[in-house]
């Protein structure tokens, strides 16, 4: 007996929509109850991302600009680790000259508007704190590894500047899917960046991926603690 297509669409039309739903559909009543009852108000820190974002890249395109930019906001693995340190918060805001802005743009209001809204503000900027930091602070451990290891960079990586704000966008990103249990898309970041590294190894690719690791770590501990709490019969942790 044949199917009819349009049975067969149905269900597959169905099967889509139970995933969807399944994936993204308590994020997205989330977001868009924020947006709704609160509208920009929702995303102050997002607005002021962008902005920020925005501001150093038209800076650092003047001849005027490059240089204190570079100062306040470059960070390399050549660097003293306490200049990296200082330069590391505001260098989350630096967009790579090589790259469009708009794209970095882009990402910084979707990504951190949807995790302002999804895990607060403080959490927001903690996350993307230690997912910038992370990465580099792998420069420099990769760039002693040496090329020969799996996890070495080459010495020449010393001289180029930090991802800028794309590995706090990435590991936001996971850590917001692993909150909402939104698992596959958490996968399809990580695949991504990976897939990435694969294609071109350079030194944003790593990054990205030390990125990710870090936020894994800072998720399996919050959910440990969560676990102990329970088991203690202390108030659970949100992870």
């Amino acid at each position: 007996m044949t199917v009819p297509v349009a049975v067969t669409t149905r269900t597959a039309s169905a099967s889509v929509r139970t995933f969807a739903r399944r994936e993204w559909g308590r994020l997205y009543a989330d977001v868009r109850t924020a947006l709704v009852t609160q509208q920009w108000r929702a995303l102050p820190l997002t607005l002021v991302a962008v902005c920020l974002t925005a501001l150093l890249h038209a800076v650092q395109n003047q001849s005027w600009g490059y240089g204190p930019v570079q100062a306040i906001g470059f960070v390399r693995a050549e660097d003293p680790l306490w200049a990296a340190l200082l330069r590391t918060p505001l260098s989350l805001f630096v967009p790579a000259l090589d790259l469009p802005v708009w794209g970095a743009l882009a990402q910084v209001l979707l990504v951190f508007g949807i995790a302002e809204i999804c895990v607060g503000r403080l959490r927001t900027l903690a996350v993307a704190y230690v997912a910038t930091l992370a990465g580099t602070l792998y420069a420099r451990v990769g760039i002693a590894l040496g090329p020969d290891s799996p996890l070495g960079l080459p010495a020449s990586d010393a001289q180029v500047v930090d991802t800028g704000p794309s590995a706090a966008v990435v590991g936001l990103a996971v850590y917001v899917c692993r909150r909402y249990g939104a698992y596959w898309t958490a996968v399809l970041v990580v695949a991504a960046m990976v897939a990435e590294v694969c294609v071109k190894t350079n030194l944003a690719g790593k990054e990205h991926l030390a990125a990710i690791a870090a936020v894994l770590v800072l998720c399996a501990l919050a959910h440990f603690s969560s676990r102990a709490g329970v088991r203690s019969g202390a108030p659970p942790i949100r992870s």
